[in-house]
């Protein structure tokens, strides 16, 4: 679902006779510096001195080479004067990155008064956020524009679409920033690409030993949905319809070395991932791979989320159906934080005094390794949790100077499903 912060972009053309052709990216807040980049959409990213206004590069990147692809005239490049403001904390889990390079997206596109069909634009925004060197998924992207008040939306990709999904009355979602910030794009080879990496091995090696040829697994297979139809006949066969059975069955738990894993792809693993820069770097970085347990982690989180949907929609009682989402989230958590291994000491901690202090479920949200968490609490309680949460997890921090008493309202907050991008034509 959307929350209710946002990132703004203000955006203007400058006079196509003005000599320098120049992008200035400015921001509110006096803790980013002014950004210039030259009006050039074929320009790199240079990914090993990470500025804040790459973010707003990838999407000028991304508008330019979709606008050519579907042959639209762009014309020549003109300067641009931006301006960005925003209260997404960053490095919070909350799709700080994705609203920054949704909202650029968008902004660029109505500058030159062009329109795309949302469901294009989610896809283009995740495609646009991958020039920061992180392998985005695309869900943060497809909510931050897919969203409508009042609804959490259930995203399904390839092909990509949102379904309504009304929550019950009587529930309130509490976020909680951990205070540890998660830096994607500086962290990706050992965290977040490393896990995608694990995921497409995986997928891989579970396609060779379900009967797929070595060099057909490797060239059609990306990532664990693609062989899912494949495991659930595996499963099938046993008497049963989850493909997690058969990462139980032909999946170890042990960790497997590179070595391990080009004896069943009869390939090695720089050459399978020889066209993924971003991918040749996890490998530099990894000792070792899990394939057991992200798999694990990956169908059964898919599990809960169409769990999630049937509860909402069934006909047990308001709070039958709080408690069992509830129940949800706590199992998501223990699976991000076992099986995928993406949480970190501040968010266990926190995920902890939620549940102590009367949450239903709470999980970590977004990528992990820190960012935030999510509490599902009973809407009569609201106040009195977030007055419990300052007092049993922020206090500390207060004392110590992490943060200041001013800005704990930016840290703890309840939201409402929200709607997502618009634009605001002045």
């Amino acid at each position: 679902m959307a929350i209710r912060q946002d990132t703004i972009v203000a955006i203007r053309k400058r006079d196509a006779s003005e000599s320098e052709k120049l992008l200035l990216i400015a921001n509110v807040s006096e803790k980013y510096s002014l950004c210039t980049y030259p009006a050039d959409p074929d320009q790199d990213i240079d990914l090993k001195n990470h500025k804040w206004g790459h973010y707003f590069i990838c999407g000028y990147k991304g508008y330019y080479g979709y606008a050519k692809s579907k042959g639209l005239d762009v014309g020549v490049p003109v300067g641009l004067d931006v301006m960005i403001d925003g209260t997404v904390p960053t490095g919070s889990g909350l799709s700080s990155s994705a609203a920054f390079v949704c909202s650029s997206t968008i902004a660029i596109m109505a500058a030159f008064d062009v329109n795309f069909p949302k469901k294009e634009l989610a896809q283009l925004t995740c495609v646009s956020e991958r020039h920061i060197g992180t392998q985005s998924g695309g869900m943060d992207q497809a909510i931050s524009i897919m969203a409508k008040s009042g609804f959490a939306e259930l995203i399904d990709f390839n092909p990509g679409r949102a379904t309504d999904v009304p929550l019950p009355l009587g529930g309130s979602f509490v976020i909680a920033h951990s205070l540890a910030e998660s830096n994607k794009a500086v962290t990706a080879a050992t965290n977040y690409n490393n896990r995608v990496v694990e995921c497409r091995l995986a997928a891989i090696v579970l396609g060779i030993k379900l009967g797929m040829e070595p060099q057909e697994a490797i060239s059609k297979v990306k990532t664990l949905s693609d062989v899912e139809g494949l495991c659930i006949s595996f499963a099938g066969s046993h008497g049963s319809s989850d493909p997690e059975l058969a990462v139980k069955e032909l999946l170890s738990e042990e960790t497997y070395t590179a070595e391990d894993i080009e004896k069943i792809t009869k390939e090695n693993l720089i050459s399978i991932f020889a066209n993924s820069p971003t991918s040749l770097d996890v490998l530099k970085a990894a000792k070792c791979y899990k394939l057991y347990q992200r798999a694990s982690h990956v169908y059964s989180e898919a599990k809960r989320v169409y769990a999630f949907k049937d509860t909402v929609s069934s006909n047990l009682s308001e709070e039958e159906v709080l408690k069992k989402l509830g129940d949800l989230m706590n199992e998501s958590h223990y699976s991000c934080s076992i099986l995928y291994e993406c949480s970190c000491p501040e968010l266990e901690e926190l995920v902890k005094v939620c549940r102590d202090n009367g949450a239903l479920g709470a999980r970590l949200t977004g990528a992990g390794w820190g960012g935030c968490a999510v509490a599902l609490v009973k809407e009569s309680i609201v106040p009195q949790f977030i007055l419990n949460l300052k007092e049993q997890f922020y206090e500390s921090r207060l004392v110590k100077g992490v943060i200041e008493k001013n800005d704990l309202g930016l840290y703890v907050f309840a939201s409402k499903p929200s709607s997502g991008a618009a634009i605001l034509k002045l």
